[in-house]
């Protein structure tokens, strides 16, 4: 059993990797405000960013769906990894070698079992591209050169190849210290009938599968010789780091171009990608062994910063299959923001093909001439229809109304309903621009999809409907004032943000969270129930066990984190920390008195009121004796509240 991590190598390895830096491998973030970055949630589908980033304390929160934590909790949340998978991945990435409190330094049979399985991938890769240079590899360098790529186009991609015999690898990464069992568990190795491992991939040529932080997660292997009586290409199975439907091939190379450009191009194989890129389209990516579907849009969309302005564009045969495929991704259209395209190859060409052919500019000019993808849809179903006749008109009108009714922009959308008209020879357009509208009505009175035409749901405006868009209609105001969590048992009833008491406790919680310095050393003095709302009295005793804001350092956070007694403390923890403030300059000692004093003052009258109270029903029972030193007290409290309300943090 791997021993535990030394804790302050822990440490160490979450000061020494930005969480910007960790984040921005998976989402495109932008400037927030201060300090803060804002991107897309990785953990649930938004259309209006949440995500907030928080480099100065190493913390994220999205307050859409909750999720907090810290650059540890980030990558481990994300990548589905254990807490000691996720110290060794950003400890190898800082190149921090770690203790283990059994003993020694990180020995290989103490790392978890994706790590290992990732480093078998990096090591087999490496493997395979040194095989590309062998006398064996004549026919995968051949079929290279026959398609446009060099020596350096299949270095920059990282291409190999495998061996034809049985055991190559195996040998190989058993020398390295991989076990048979890791071998089969990573899917580079299967069982032969002799119950002896076998190399997955023999005598073919290799792309690797990065995921998008450039792990190489699996591989992608193209057949060679016509005595290989296996599929064309060859993928490698699902295992703990590879799934096909969640993985694009060149997404590691392409996400900066696709951030910077607000453009994806997807095409459909490892050497379109390559012929692209080499092209200078270099925001190309593809799928693996699967179409385009619902987890790669969730990929794209992150990296996009999902919005009107972004577009994707999908490559396609100009074929009978290629149009069929096109339609496919039309289904896929309402779950982007962003404009969605089609680029569609002539003489059948693939973008590999079309470069060899024609040169690079072809590629290019391809991108550049695509239609929008909502156009092609509709002319594809207009022309399946017979327009000479009164009953083909009506019957193409029917299936391709709901289409143009699809189109999110209102403007656009009776563009493209008097466009419609012209195209089936309608004379009367005002009854093609109306069939429109009414389904575009009932879609968003409904909630469904028009009736008719492609089955793909639209909702207001054009917005994908159902379950998934009605998640993403969300009041305008939430912008403006995050929702508080809902706590369970025990953990407190939610908080009502209306009320300026529990407003006010926020602040001044944020601000211990987030400037301790403002604060100390008059909040360590504050009590827990001096707080009205239960969730933050408990953030009131876990700041108090982590040592309070007056010795607060860089690691008071942690501490303070580490000191919450549950989960959804933890994440209003995570959620204050990176909130903003409600005012729009930066907050000073000025404003932090002022939280103090309000905080402090609503405890006093609460206080004075409850006196009040008590000093009646004594004097009420003639205990006059009884109600003279809660009088007493009373007065003091009294003449303490008209200090902090005549001088402020002063009086404190």
């Amino acid at each position: 059993m791997a021993g535990r991590i030394n804790d302050e190598d822990v440490k160490a390895v979450r000061n020494a990797v930005p969480i910007d830096a960790v984040v921005s491998e998976y989402l495109q973030l932008r400037n927030a405000g201060g300090g803060n970055l804002k991107g897309l949630c990785p953990f649930h589908d938004e259309k209006s960013p949440s995500f907030t980033v928080s480099p100065s304390k190493g913390l994220y929160h999205c307050f859409g769906c909750q999720e907090g934590g810290d650059t540890l909790d980030f990558v481990m949340k994300v990548d589905h990894l254990s807490f000691s998978e996720s110290v060794e991945r950003l400890a190898a990435q800082a190149g921090i070698t770690l203790r283990y409190e059994e003993g020694g330094y990180g020995r290989a049979s103490q790392q978890g079992e994706r790590t290992r399985l990732v480093e078998a991938h990096r090591i087999a890769a490496r493997f395979y591209a040194e095989q590309l240079d062998g006398a064996e590899a004549e026919v995968g360098r051949r079929f290279l050169a026959e398609r446009g790529f060099d020596a350096e186009a299949a270095r920059h991609f990282g291409v190999g190849y495998a061996p034809a015999g049985w055991d190559h690898l195996v040998r190989f990464l058993r020398g390295k210290g991989f076990s048979d069992k890791e071998m089969v568990l990573s899917g580079l190795a299967q069982d032969s009938r002799s119950g002896r491992p076998i190399d997955r991939f023999r005598g073919r040529l290799l792309w690797p599968i990065r995921d998008i932080t450039g792990e190489v997660v699996g591989f992608g292997a193209r057949k060679l010789r016509e005595d290989d009586n296996g599929p064309k290409y060859l993928n490698t199975p699902e295992t703990a780091i590879y799934h096909k439907s969640q993985v694009l091939y060149g997404i590691d190379l392409a996400k900066r171009e696709i951030a910077k450009a607000g453009r994806a191009v997807v095409v459909e194989g490892y050497t379109d990608v390559m012929a692209c890129h080499l092209a200078g389209v270099t925001g190309a990516i593809a799928t693996c062994g699967t179409s385009f579907g619902g987890d790669h849009v969730k990929i794209l969309r992150r990296v996009l910063m999902d919005n009107s302005r972004s577009e994707v564009v999908f490559t396609f045969d100009g074929d009978a299959a290629g149009q069929k495929a096109a339609l496919r991704a039309f289904e896929d259209d309402q779950k982007f923001a962003a404009r969605t395209s089609i680029a569609i190859t002539p003489g059948g060409m693939d973008p590999c093909e079309l470069r060899l052919a024609k040169g690079d500019e072809a590629v290019r000019e391809l991108v550049e001439g695509r239609t929008l993808l909502f156009e092609f849809a509709i002319r594809s179903v207009v022309e399946q229809h017979n327009l000479d006749t009164a009953e083909g008109r009506s019957a193409a009108l029917e299936e391709a109304a709901p289409i143009v009714a699809r189109i999110k922009d209102a403007a656009i959308q009776h563009e493209h309903a008097v466009r419609l008209a012209g195209l089936l020879g309608i004379m009367d357009t005002q009854f093609v621009v109306q069939r429109v509208a009414q389904l575009a009505r009932w879609a968003r009175e409904r909630g469904s999809r028009p009736p008719g035409g492609p089955q793909r749901g639209t909702g207001p405006g054009g917005q994908a409907a159902g379950p998934y868009a009605q998640s993403q209609q969300r009041p305008q105001q939430q912008s403006q004032q995050p929702q508080s969590p809902q706590y369970g048992p025990g953990g407190g009833p939610a908080l009502n943000l209306r009320s300026p008491a529990h407003r006010v406790e926020r602040e001044l919680l944020k601000l211990a969270l987030q400037r301790p310095e403002l604060v100390a050393p008059a909040f360590d003095a504050y009590g827990a129930d001096e707080f009205t709302a239960p969730p933050y009295a408990v953030l009131r005793q876990a700041i108090e066990a982590a040592g309070g804001v007056t010795d607060a350092d860089g690691d008071f956070l942690t501490r303070v984190r580490d000191a919450a007694p549950d989960d959804t403390v933890r994440s209003l923890i995570t959620e204050l920390a990176v909130e903003a403030p409600r005012i729009s300059r930066q907050p000073d000692e000025t404003y932090a008195g002022e939280q103090l004093v309000a905080v402090r003052l609503a405890a006093v009258n609460a206080r004075i009121a409850e006196l009040e109270g008590n000093a009646l029903r004594m004097e009420a029972r003639r205990d006059y004796e009884g109600s003279a030193p809660v009088r007493a007290q009373l007065w003091e409290l009294q003449q303490y509240g008209r200090g902090l309300r005549e001088r402020g943090a002063a009086a404190l």
